[in-house]
């Protein structure tokens, strides 16, 4: 071969190492610019996950929010501050759609904390969630709501000066210093197809994409799940702490909010007082007029509570026609100038068909008549009661608790007896018994009276004035041994009540004709117990008197029952009460015998002396009754 062939065949093969050199260099520039592109890629469908990652933690965090048993607002603040920062939101708040007598407006009800914010509170000086923001027809933020449509803004200034025109361009310009905010979002809410409010977000972005409005739409869904969800929690909690009729709280409210006052009360040595009302004559109303004249008349004495009450005095309705009101801070001087205020504004009340209302008031003051809550109740009821006894429309001032006759204590507790019907009885002879009890005629009187009727229910065999004939000779009795003052008066109230039990045993026990079954005799047993456990205990006041009640038929030797207590562990009240009622029972008929005469019965009594009563007991017993009958 050749030099030149050599020479053609080098530079052919140098040719065809070019040719492959180029094409693989053009092939490696196509993969280049390929990962190029796919990195690229990658890189914002990494950015994309990553917001779409935040987006449904932001979500899951308002679902776990709504979830919880927070408040709206505590829930409302949580969402707002959730979508800020690095979903691209510089601020966003919750206005909500009001009206009133200057028409419709908007109000802040959630806003996002930071800096943006706080420098607008300082510079506007009232903050943006205490204003009054205005609410124009043909503004965005009403077009939004109305049109159930996100809309999207650049001009911010406008935007805030459309919903606050008393602020000048220039304080907005001001407020508006942060470059980083290009656009406002609004953002319609809805509640059960009600429109509710906007929620509104500052963006630092001038456009709104596809997928940010379908957020921002879902993530609205959510905002209103949550509202309709805390609205109703909000309905169901106040249903359960309202009365229904009237709109006051309820009784389980007020002596909840009643602990915590006393607690309060006591930790800042502050005052309160409470207020008691009975809406005068109701029954007569409801007879007159039909039950629901009644309901009107309630509902007449709640409004007046309402309109009379301050921001942080509690009312509630206790049940039927009765009323109470917690003054917080109010000393017993000030709460009795609020009662005589309402007194007046109920009094002035007039109703269609029925005309004028009056109410009874009563007012005790903690710690000044009791430092114990209880009292404080019962005390404002005896009050309560005073007024309709002296003639009702009036105001009284409960005494202080050590103050307190027994008398007033007795009658006290009979009314907490059959207003609380903590005994079975008829409704006509129960409000006949009431009408005793707040008649105004001699305490004393009425309160063996009403003794002498209840016992009766039991046994018909009772005759009127045998409750008085008890209490003096128990008295009579307790003063042979020197008992104090206290005690007497507790044993007055005892001997009006020991055995009030008896109004729960099955009559066909007490009335039996035929001797008791073994089984029946315990039933007996137990009205001690049932006295003073369920029908006494829940009164506070008479609470040094349970004990005499509850061991009553306790034997000097330790036969008796209850506690099968003995001799000296026997309070000598409860002693004197078995030894005198055993007595008058001798010498009254029962179904199963006549009545023996005094003499026969002090007879069996000094057989038992030493056994069923102590010795010295039974003389002294013996001597007062001999001395009477002389």
């Amino acid at each position: 071969m050749s030099f030149f062939d050599k020479f053609n065949e080098v530079r052919k093969k140098i040719s065809e190492v070019e040719s492959n050199i180029y094409h693989g260099k053009q092939d490696f520039l196509e993969i280049y610019e390929r990962n190029l592109q796919l990195e690229k890629e990658i890189e914002e469908r990494t950015h994309e996950l990553n917001v779409a990652n935040k987006r449904m933690l932001t979500l899951q965090h308002i679902w776990d929010m709504m979830n919880s048993s927070k408040p709206l607002n505590n829930v409302l603040e949580t969402i707002v501050n959730s979508i800020q920062g690095e979903l691209g939101y510089v601020h966003s708040s919750i206005m909500r759609k009001q009206s009133d007598g200057g028409g419709l407006y908007l109000s802040v009800v959630a806003e996002a904390v930071n800096q943006t914010i706080k420098r607008a509170d300082d510079i506007l000086e009232t903050p943006i969630q205490a204003r009054r923001l205005a609410y124009i027809e043909d503004g965005m933020f009403a077009q939004a709501l109305e049109n159930r449509k996100i809309i999207q803004s650049k001009d911010i200034s406008a935007s805030l000066r459309a919903i606050m025109p008393d602020v000048s361009k220039k304080v907005i310009d001001e407020i508006l210093t942060d470059k980083s905010i290009r656009s406002i979002i609004v953002i319609p809410l809805y509640t059960r197809e009600i429109p509710f409010g906007l929620f509104c977000v500052f963006s630092s972005r001038d456009e709104l994409a596809e997928s940010e409005t379908d957020f921002l739409a879902m993530f609205a869904q959510q905002i209103e799940l949550a509202i309709t969800i805390a609205d109703l929690f909000e309905r169901v909690k106040e249903q359960a702490v309202t009365d229904g009729l009237t709109g006051l709280y309820n009784r389980r409210y007020f002596e909840e909010y009643l602990k915590k006052e006393v607690t309060r009360a006591k930790r800042i040595n502050q005052p309160f007082s409470v207020i008691g009302l009975d809406l005068d004559f109701l029954k007569r109303i409801n007879d007159k007029y039909g039950h629901a004249y009644g309901d009107m008349a309630i509902k007449a004495i709640a409004d007046v509570l309402k309109s009379n009450a301050r921001s942080i005095d509690t009312a509630a309705r206790m049940g039927g026609e009765e009323f109470n009101i917690i003054l917080p801070g109010v000393t017993s001087e000030g709460a009795m100038i609020a009662a005589e205020r309402i007194r007046r504004a109920i009094e002035s009340t007039e109703l269609d068909t029925i005309g004028h209302i009056t109410a009874s008031i009563g007012v005790a003051t903690f710690p000044e008549h009791s430092d114990n809550i209880e009292d404080i109740l019962e005390l404002t009821d005896q009050a309560m009661y005073l007024s309709k006894r002296n003639g009702r429309n009036q105001v009284t001032l409960a005494k202080p608790i050590d103050e307190t006759s027994w008398q007033e204590l007795a009658v006290s507790a009979f009314l907490d007896i059959l207003n609380k019907r903590r005994i079975p009885l008829a409704d006509d002879f129960k409000n006949d018994l009431l009408n005793r009890l707040i008649s105004g005629v001699s305490q004393i009187e009425v309160l063996y009276s009403v003794a002498d009727l209840l016992t009766q229910t039991y046994n018909p065999l009772h005759k009127q004035g045998i409750v008085k004939s008890k209490v003096l000779t128990a008295v009579s009795l307790a003063k042979r041994f020197d008992l104090p003052k206290e005690d007497i008066d507790n044993l007055k109230i005892a001997m009006l009540l020991y055995d009030i039990g008896n109004l729960l045993v099955p009559m066909e026990i007490l009335q039996k004709t035929a001797p008791l079954s073994d089984e029946e005799r315990e039933v007996i047993k137990e009205h001690p117990m049932i006295a003073a456990k369920k029908i006494l205990s829940p009164i506070s006041y008479i609470q040094d008197v349970i004990p005499i009640i509850e061991y009553h038929h306790e034997n000097w030797d330790g036969s008796g029952y209850p506690a099968k207590l003995s001799k000296n562990d026997i309070p000598m009240t409860s002693q004197i009460i078995l030894i005198v009622d055993a007595y008058f029972a001798l010498t009254e008929p029962r179904p199963y015998r006549d009545k023996l005469d005094p003499h026969q019965a002090l007879e069996i009594i000094r057989k038992d002396s030493g056994k069923k009563w102590n010795s010295t007991l039974v003389n002294e017993f013996t001597a007062l009754i001999e001395n009477e009958l002389k």
